[in-house]
């Protein structure tokens, strides 16, 4: 299992005793399906629902657990309404459109079971009535759209190689009269351009670049074996290909891993960092590699350039040399719809495509 999903896993162990029995049924019959980390978000969407029809007098329960299925089978259309109001309209958080869609998503899970799955003693749906089966929940974000959002925010061509380069000189030179900042760009930056590099040439995403162990790793052969999100059978890591671009930055940072950081033999991560007041090296975490791709891309003029971005540049060129089917494979999507976003280029691209096409 890796290091995200245990993570997930103990959290949603805490969480289950306050939700009430039929929630832990449910998740009991989902856990062989969905990762830990999906579940978690599924009891946290119920702990914010619960809380608020309690709050709202909907439900006269004490607490969360207390709350009934006869509390569930008599709410009206326009408590529903009201919880997407609810959702929308906060003034100190209101949620965006994706985060509604998802929470009532989780809920219409939840009542579908309840109500077409599980059962009483005497063979009869736990829930007699489903008001969730009435909500509509319209598809939120669509892949031309996404597209067009990611348009000006990714790396492009030239720019890939460019950007890791930054990273193990440019940036120094920029911040060379800052004596912490240009101590800590000298103590990572083969670190630092590795992990840019690696994504930039495998479009692994940032949690698995953090499970990554040192034994994943299979230079000669330019392949990672990685936990992919999504795949619940815990003991299979999926073959992952990188371009030989990122092998000379992988070999560089592992000849230093382990002296520079202090590492222990016994710390397994393929990437670590040596926290403050720490005497050995540890492994990174996702917010550790979140905040240097941030701080590297405001230097390089890239200030909307995040790491997930980067997994989106190198889709975006991979997809140029490739079709969608060999696009989904490398990315690891469930589906081809998510990888249509690629498909829906920049209109230079689909411009010089077109001349292409002439040309042939």
């Amino acid at each position: 299992m890796s290091i995200q999903k245990w993570s997930d896993r103990q959290k949603l162990d805490l969480k289950l005793p306050a939700m009430p029995w039929f929630v832990r049924q449910f998740i009991n019959y989902k856990l062989p399906d969905l990762s830990p980390s999906s579940l978690l978000e599924y009891v946290r969407d119920y702990e914010s629902f619960f809380g608020w029809l309690r709050a709202e007098g909907i439900s006269q329960a004490s607490s969360n657990a207390e709350i009934t299925l006869l509390d569930l089978e008599t709410l009206h259309m326009d408590s529903i309404t009201g919880y997407r109001l609810h959702l929308t309209s906060r003034a100190e958080s209101a949620n965006s459109r994706i985060t509604v869609s998802r929470k009532l998503s989780a809920l219409r899970s939840l009542f579908h079971y309840l109500s077409q799955i599980a059962e009483d003693e005497n063979f009869y749906p736990l829930l007699k009535r489903n008001v969730m089966a009435k909500v509509e929940i319209k598809r939120v974000h669509k892949p031309k759209d996404t597209a067009a959002k990611l348009k000006g925010k990714i790396l492009e061509e030239d720019e890939l190689l460019e950007f890791v380069g930054y990273i193990l000189e440019g940036y120094g030179k920029d911040v060379e009269d800052n004596k912490q900042a240009y101590y800590a760009f000298q103590l990572n930056r083969e670190r630092d351009a590795c992990i840019a590099s690696l994504i930039l040439n495998s479009g692994l995403r940032v949690s698995e670049v953090v499970n990554l162990n040192v034994d994943d790793l299979d230079p000669n052969n330019k392949l990672l074996y990685v936990f992919r999100k999504g795949n619940n059978d815990e003991t299979f890591k999926t073959p992952v290909y990188f371009r030989e671009q990122a092998k000379d930055e992988l070999m560089a940072y592992l000849t230093l891993r382990q002296t520079r950081y202090s590492t222990p033999k016994k710390e397994k991560a393929l990437f670590v960092a040596k926290p403050n007041g720490s005497n050995e090296g540890k492994r990174m975490t996702k917010r550790a590699i979140q905040e240097m791709i941030i701080k590297y891309a405001k230097r390089f003029g890239k200030p909307y350039l995040t790491v997930h971005k980067l997994r989106h540049s190198f889709a975006t060129d991979y997809y140029l040399q490739n079709d969608i089917y060999k696009t989904k494979e490398q990315l690891g999507h469930a589906s081809t719809e998510t990888t249509e976003v690629y498909a829906h280029l920049t209109d230079k691209t689909m411009s010089e495509a077109i001349e292409r096409r002439q040309d042939s």
